[in-house]
């Protein structure tokens, strides 16, 4: 009898599977993956109504001018800006190269407010009200808000900055080797992509 129990048992736990739900691909939740430049400004502006404004407005500026991924954000260290000069030393991950950007003046601006602000100070520069690091899902939940409240029509998330980025760059006519470099590209397949969907790429098409 007992045998009987124990093989109804195991067989109730072999036939008991649980099916997670496919996760619908990108493509078929947004009709891209960037951001346009207009549509980033209204982002930040978005993002300056917050709490903490200044900062999540500066967060979403850094995220775009530089390309970063949301663990490279989340990650970067005061001691990465070098104010006197307006430089920044980007680290990438996924092997990425790392390499040293330009700070625009707005930027430079914005980053000395915020180190000047920042309470309790930190090595890292973007942190939470207690002084730790901003993560990685704090700052995705943070741009989908500021998506809903900028009225984008879709839903925003922290990867389509970098993606905004690569675009603007390559449509400002940056080639392909310096945007592989600026955005830290290990392959350059990676970075092809932004050019291949720039508008200048056919911009004397129709001249004669």
């Amino acid at each position: 009898m007992a045998k009987s129990a124990s093989r109804i048992t195991s067989s109730a736990i072999e036939k008991r599977t649980v099916r997670t739900p496919l996760r619908r691909k990108n493509a078929e939740l947004r009709t891209r993956e960037y951001l346009t430049d207009d549509e980033v400004q209204r982002l930040t502006q978005a993002a300056k109504a917050n709490r903490h404004g200044h900062r999540d407005a500066t967060i979403i500026l850094v995220a775009y001018r530089h390309g970063f991924r949301a663990s490279e954000l989340t990650d970067l260290r005061w001691d990465q800006i070098e104010f006197t000069s307006a430089s920044l030393h980007v680290r990438r991950v996924k092997q990425g190269t790392p390499s040293t950007h330009p700070i625009l003046g707005d930027e430079l601006r914005a980053l000395r407010r915020l180190r000047r602000e920042q309470e309790p100070k930190s090595p890292f520069v973007f942190t939470s009200e207690r002084g730790t690091p901003f993560t990685t899902a704090g700052f995705a939940r943070m741009v989908e808000r500021a998506g809903i409240e900028a009225k984008l029509g879709f839903k925003a998330h922290p990867h389509m900055l970098r993606h905004a980025c690569g675009y603007a760059l390559a449509n400002k006519g940056h080639d392909t080797r310096a945007l592989q470099a600026y955005l830290g590209h290990k392959n350059i397949q990676h970075t092809v992509r932004y050019t291949e969907l720039s508008p200048t790429r056919f911009k004397d098409f129709w001249r004669r």
